[in-house]
Order: C-alpha cells, then sequence, then structure tokens
C-alpha cells in the first residue's frame, strides 16, 4: 500500500500585515526527509502548520495524508494527565490496528469460502494486515520503552502528571508520542531543543528510518545533515524559495561555491566597467575635433588623421554602448560576510569595568588577560586552574547545570566567587549572555547601538550592514524586541567594537543557519580573546581552539 506524499501548491499565507508566504510549493514524497532552513520570521513555522492542518491557507492547495504528525509546542492533554494517558493515546492506533486484524481473521475462519462478501472480507484483512506492518504494530509496545529511554524519559513513572515534568521533559513526551504512533508523514518544528547529545543522535536514528515524508524546520545544523535527503531555503530570492538536494553540508558546499561565481563575476564585471570607463574617457579625449596635432603626427595628418579618428571614434561608441548595457545590467556587490571589525577595543567606556576578581593592581603574568585559581561559586562552579591568554580561543561544555555561564559570568567580573581571579589592568570584557536586557528599554535599536558605539562609529558601521537584525526592526523600541532579537543588537554591538576578552554563551542561538556559519568563520579570525560556551554540536564537532569540559560544582 503506498504511502502518499505532503503536497503544498502556490500557498500563501498573510500575518496581519505581512505576507509570510507568497505562493510556496513544496512536495515531499515518501522517504524524502526535507529541511526548512531560512532567517527567523521567513515562515517556516507557518509552513509546517499549514501542511499539518493546523492552520489554513489564504490561497494555494495542501495535500496531506489523513493522519500526518505534529509536534506541537505543548501537547494536548491538561496538567493532570499522566504519561500513561500521553503513550495510550500514541498507541491508540496500533491496537486498534491488531484488534482489528484478530477480528477479521476470526470472521475470515468462520465464513463460507464462497460465501457472499468473502472476497470483501479478506481485501479488508489485506488492508489491515498491511497497515499494521507498515506502522509495526507488533512492536508497538517495545517501541515505545525504547522511545522513551532514548528521549531520556525512561525513569519517569508513567503516573507521573504532566504538571508535574519541566517544560523541557513535555517536550521530550510530545516528540516521544510522534515517534511511537509513527504517522505516514511527520512534521517537526526545531525537534532538538530540550535535548541532550545521546537524545539527539537517537532522534536522528528514528527520523532516518521514519518511511513516510518527513518535513522539518530547525537551526540545528548537525540534525540537518544527518536526517535530510532535501533543504529548502526559504530566503527571499528572485524565483522564490528554493530547494537543494541533499544534507546540510552538500547545501553548505553549493552555497560557498555560488558564492565564489558570485564574488569571482562582480570582480570581473567590476574590472571590465573600470576598463571601458578609462578606455572611453581617454580615446573620446584623442578624437576631440578641437585636439591639435602632436609633433609627431605631422607627416600624414591631414591623410590619415580624418580615417584614424573615425576608426577610435567607432571604437569609443563601442565601448561606451558596452559600458552603458553593463551599468544597467551589472551585477549587485555580494553582501559582506558577517566579521568582527576594527581592532579591539583597549579602554572601556566609563563605568564599564569589571569588578571585583583578585588583589586590586595585582594582574596576571605577561600574555595572560585572566588567571583563575581555586575559583568557587558554592553549588554552581569550580575551577582549579585557568588562564585566558590574549590570543585564546576556548570552548567550555558540560550538560545542564555544570557552570559554563557562571564561569563566563566570573570572567566577565559580573559574579564574585571564591579564590583568586586577576586581571590585566585595564581590560576590556564583553560579555553575550542568554538573556540580553538594555537599560533604556524606550530607545530604538538604531539609537541603542548609536548611543553605545558613538556617533562617528555607527555612522562608518550601520547596523543594517552587519545582517544581524531586519532594518524595520533596528526601528522599534528594544523593549518591544524579542528576546531573539535583543540578543542579536548585543551580538552586534560586540562585532562592530570587539573588546579584548569577548565572552559568548550560546551565540548561535536564535541565528539562522546561515548566520550561524558566518559566525563560526568570523571567531576564527576575530581580533582579541573569545571564550564561549555552546551547546551546538555542529560548532562543538568543528571546533579548532582549545575546549575545557566542566563537571559541575565539586
Amino acid at each position: 500500500m503506498p504511502r502518499p506524499a505532503l503536497l503544498a501548491t502556490d500557498v500563501v499565507r498573510t500575518l496581519g500585515t505581512r505576507r509570510v508566504l507568497d505562493g510556496v510549493s513544496l512536495t515531499a514524497s515518501p522517504g524524502h526527509r526535507i529541511g526548512l532552513i531560512g532567517e527567523n520570521g521567513v515562515g517556516k513555522s507557518t509552513l509546517l502548520r499549514l501542511l499539518a492542518g493546523a492552520d489554513e491557507p489564504d490561497s494555494g492547495t495542501v495535500t496531506r495524508p489523513a493522519d500526518p504528525g505534529f509536534l506541537h509546542q505543548e501537547l494536548p492533554f491538561d496538567a493532570a494527565s499522566r504519561i500513561a494517558d500521553v503513550l495510550d493515546e500514541a498507541l491508540r492506533e496500533a491496537r486498534e490496528d491488531l484488534a482489528e486484524v484478530e477480528r477479521l481473521a476470526g470472521e475470515l475462519a468462520l465464513a463460507e469460502p464462497d460465501s457472499p462478501g468473502g472476497s470483501a472480507l479478506l481485501d479488508a484483512y489485506a488492508h489491515r494486515l498491511e497497515q499494521a506492518r507498515e506502522r509495526e504494530s507488533w512492536d508497538a509496545d517495545r517501541r515505545a520503552a525504547a522511545v522513551l529511554d532514548g528521549l531520556g524519559l525512561g525513569a519517569l513513572g508513567h503516573d507521573r502528571t504532566l504538571g508535574s515534568l519541566s517544560g523541557g521533559q513535555r517536550g521530550r513526551l510530545a516528540l516521544a508520542a510522534l515517534l511511537v504512533r509513527r504517522p505516514s508523514a511527520l512534521l517537526l518544528d526545531e525537534p532538538t531543543n530540550h535535548l541532550d547529545d545521546r537524545a539527539a543522535a537517537f532522534l536522528e536514528e528514528q527520523v532516518r528510518a521514519m518511511p513516510g515524508a518527513v518535513v522539518v524546520a530547525s537551526h540545528d545544523r548537525a540534525f540537518l545533515d544527518a536526517v535530510c535527503t532535501d533543504l529548502i531555503d526559504l530566503d527571499p530570492a528572485v524565483d522564490g524559495p528554493v530547494r537543494h538536494g541533499g544534507n546540510y553540508s552538500s547545501y553548505l558546499a553549493h552555497k560557498h561555491a555560488e558564492r565564489e561565481r558570485w564574488e569571482r563575476r562582480y570582480a570581473e564585471e567590476q574590472e571590465e566597467l573600470a576598463a571601458l570607463r578609462h578606455f572611453a574617457g581617454v580615446s573620446a579625449h584623442r578624437v576631440a575635433p578641437d585636439r591639435g596635432r602632436r609633433d609627431n603626427e605631422k607627416m600624414g595628418y591631414g591623410h590619415r588623421g580624418g580615417r584614424v579618428q573615425s576608426q577610435v571614434s567607432r571604437r569609443v561608441r563601442n565601448a561606451t554602448r558596452r559600458l552603458e548595457t553593463l551599468e544597467r545590467g551589472q551585477v549587485g556587490e555580494p553582501p559582506r560576510p558577517l566579521r568582527f571589525h576594527g581592532t579591539v577595543l583597549t579602554a572601556a567606556p566609563p563605568g564599564t569595568a569589571p569588578e571585583g576578581g583578585g588583589p586590586e593592581g595585582e594582574g596576571p603574568e605577561d600574555g595572560v588577560l585572566v588567571a583563575l585559581r581555586g575559583v568557587r561559586v558554592p553549588g554552581r562552579l569550580a575551577v582549579g586552574h585557568l588562564e585566558v591568554t590574549a590570543a585564546e580561543r576556548l570552548l567550555v561544555t558540560g550538560g545542564n547545570g555544570a557552570g559554563k555561564s557562571t564561569l563566563l559570568s566570573v570572567l566577565a567580573g559580573r559574579l564574585t566567587a571564591e579564590g583568586a581571579v586577576r586581571r590585566r589592568p585595564g581590560l576590556t570584557v564583553g560579555l553575550l549572555a542568554q538573556d540580553t536586557v538594555f537599560a533604556r528599554p524606550d530607545r530604538t535599536g538604531r539609537e541603542t547601538y548609536g548611543h553605545v558605539l558613538g556617533a562617528e562609529r555607527a555612522e562608518a558601521l550601520p547596523p543594517d550592514s552587519l545582517g544581524l537584525l531586519h532594518p524595520a526592526d533596528l526601528d522599534k523600541p528594544v523593549g518591544h524586541l524579542s528576546a531573539g532579537q535583543r540578543r542579536r543588537l548585543a551580538l552586534a554591538l560586540l562585532v562592530a567594537r570587539p573588546p579584548q576578552l569577548l565572552l559568548l554563551d550560546e551565540p548561535t542561538n536564535h541565528l539562522s543557519p546561515r548566520l550561524c556559519d558566518e559566525l563560526e568563520d568570523a571567531l576564527g579570525t576575530g581580533p582579541g580573546a573569545i571564550v564561549l560556551a555552546s551547546h551546538d554540536r555542529w560548532l562543538r564537532g568543528r571546533w579548532q581552539g582549545r575546549a575545557l569540559e566542566l563537571a559541575g560544582p565539586a
């Protein structure tokens, strides 16, 4: 029994006054696993909701299987429901399959071989048997136990209420219910949120084993690389969304090659334009009607002058026409990738110097920016010995609660710790925290940017040029921006004026895959020392610097 495809044709969806999706089409055949990528707000979640039937398009059509599975942000159960209730619902279809197969088998055993309706009964039995086989209904209970264990929920009692679970546990339980049910089409929105490395790897195995179509919206580049057979880039383009065959690595190679071709074509075209402008200007002067003859042109000036001037004039006209054609249709300059700009800030702005951290006036040894000895924050962090040098690239890893954010706060001087913390005198430090708060929420993003950097720096490097925030968002009060938008603004300030010591806490959160890639490249070449804490598996797998794994407070 062939599984149906998932189809969207010329889908349009407007939310408020903004057209989020404009004529998007998609075909997800069984066995294909499609990743949706793009900047925040381009319509990834909206498209998933339309595909799932949780929302309807303003125009266009969606064709879906009868039983699509959609990972909702919240489980459709009340807080008093138990884990057992969620599992019973997830196993309901498999149990119905088995009960119906058993019932039909019993009717077939009692039916006369040539009785009227016998053929229809046999067809119904065969259909249900095939459905049970595709859903692996006989293995459903064992699969449910394996899925719960794989997602880190195996130790939870099935009588636990949903209200007693954390938000992350409820999210994993919703994901587990879908994997147990094995729907004909699986639709996932940021499925690796709240998953550790082990659970994410387990999810990848489960998704790859799905026989039906899978469509997933994710910022997790490692997940996209491990599971996707195709990627659809929803970022605005002249010809609409672009579909790329292959996983994230092949997409990345394609984008790099595409950019190299763009840069090469732009450079060649600019070179030709400069040459044409020079030729047209110089040659036009040579054939000017009032130009006097030079000494070396006196012989034969009257005989050959007219013919030479005519030839040169024709070449000038040709060059001018070519120049006009090129200028009308010239290739735009490739957007500049995210980069740290200028040299490091060597003097802290007034009122921003770090506080605390070691005996006054005692700095660390030459070449070291910060040195920690026997540092403890009770219940949160324990570090025996750590030095951060002027050109440091340090990745801090560890499980939740290991003290990664606490360590960054101690290095930044925002948190007083037991033990010795010594900093180079006058050290400038910038911290991108997970929760970004600005002192003046009434200022717009653009005003905040100009106030922090100063008018001259802000004018030389406008916030629009960094590609971190949409121009419309820059003109909103920062208090009205989302948490992700505020973090992007905070990152823009650090990119525009990097400090001697840059501390980044989960820097790829709220960034599109493209910006994550650009940020990683920028970290490798950026000025000053960089210490970052991250759960990002793709970033950690490609990290070239030093790594420190925290085991948690002693």
